[in-house]
């Protein structure tokens, strides 16, 4: 006859065992309802987050490396106004512009969960201006370095992998910018016409006021606001 404690411990054991397999079986109940589109995007993202940070990491030892004076930021990227030279206007401008469009894109995706269909298409279109104005800022940025001699294998101002690495990660970054403001104008024109709204499934949207693609679009823009941070942070400041 089993003794009523062996059965306690066995029971015990079981809750034990099932309870170990839920927690480590839990990604399973976490994502079953995700769609393939948010799924893909984070996908997405986590791919480009470690290219990025290869190409940190690769311009971080470039720098520290190099045995050639590492050209100073601010007589570098300084606008000559007025016959003042202003160490890092520009690049201050482009900062605020691409983080203000990241509150007008948390405005767009906040109107598209309320289903405010023309508020949100007017947010995620004044999101797309000011990454649009980025663009055309670093492409001034761009000509007015390229003008200046430098080049992805030498500059006037020192060491040389300055230039490649830095047409190589902001144009990175900037080809990011591009694709996202062509995608954010996409999107807000659907949204402006009500497609989401209808009864008709599409590759964006399942209709019905599904609304997933501005917020897919949020999760895309906020992580490239993010990366110029660092991009700010390594290139222009340090």
């Amino acid at each position: 006859m089993e003794h009523p404690l062996q059965g306690q411990d066995q029971t015990l054991q079981q809750q034990g065992h099932s309870g170990f397999a839920a927690d480590w079986g839990s990604d399973q109940r976490a994502f079953k309802k995700v769609s393939w589109g948010k799924a893909m995007m984070w996908i997405l993202l986590l791919s480009d987050t470690f290219i990025f940070a290869c190409f940190l990491v690769a311009y971080l030892n470039a720098r520290n490396s190099t045995t050639v004076e590492w050209p100073n930021a601010s007589e570098v990227f300084a606008l000559h106004i007025g016959g003042a030279n202003l160490p890092l206007i520009l690049i201050a401008i482009m900062t605020f512009v691409l983080i203000s469009s990241s509150g007008t894109m948390a405005m767009a995706v906040n109107c598209a969960y309320r289903k405010a269909r023309k508020a949100t298409a007017v947010l995620m279109l004044a999101t797309a201006a000011l990454g649009a104005a980025f663009v055309g800022m670093q492409a001034f940025e761009w000509s007015k370095l390229i003008s200046e001699g430098v080049r992805p294998w030498g500059n006037p101002w020192g060491a040389e992998q300055f230039g490649a690495s830095f047409f190589m990660i902001t144009g990175f970054h900037g080809t990011h910018v591009t694709i996202g403001v062509i995608f954010l104008i996409i999107v807000a024109r659907r949204v402006w016409r009500g497609d989401f709204d209808r009864d008709q499934r599409s590759w964006m949207s399942a209709g019905n006021g599904d609304y997933e693609a501005v917020e897919i679009m949020g999760l895309y823009w906020h992580f490239v606001d993010l990366v110029w941070v660092f991009i700010f942070a390594f290139f222009y400041l340090w």
